[in-house]
């Protein structure tokens, strides 16, 4: 089952389909952010505000989010805690 968790400003990504959440400062993720900008495959979902995460997605695409990295895996890991519990509650059924 699909969930999709908010990175900011109103934006979802599907968590079935994230593979990493990096930060935007190491040099090899500068240089993934300007090759996937320069094919088009990048999304930026930050608003306008400074990028402090991107998002590895399982296509290949990067998403940049305004949202620190620990935000998003706390958003993620609250949601897989809460599929978790409604597999477990169907499951006891």
């Amino acid at each position: 089952m699909s969930r999709l968790i908010n990175i900011g400003f109103g934006n979802a990504v599907n968590t079935d389909k994230v593979v990493a959440v990096v930060s935007p400062l190491a040099s090899p993720v500068k240089r993934m952010v300007s090759s996937a900008k320069a094919e088009g495959s990048l999304i930026d979902a930050t608003q306008g505000r400074k990028t402090k995460s991107v998002l590895v997605m399982e296509n290949g695409r990067l998403v940049l989010s305004a949202l620190q990295p620990d935000t998003i895996m706390k958003r993620f890991n609250d949601k897989n805690s809460s599929i978790n519990e409604e597999r477990t509650e169907t499951q006891d059924e």
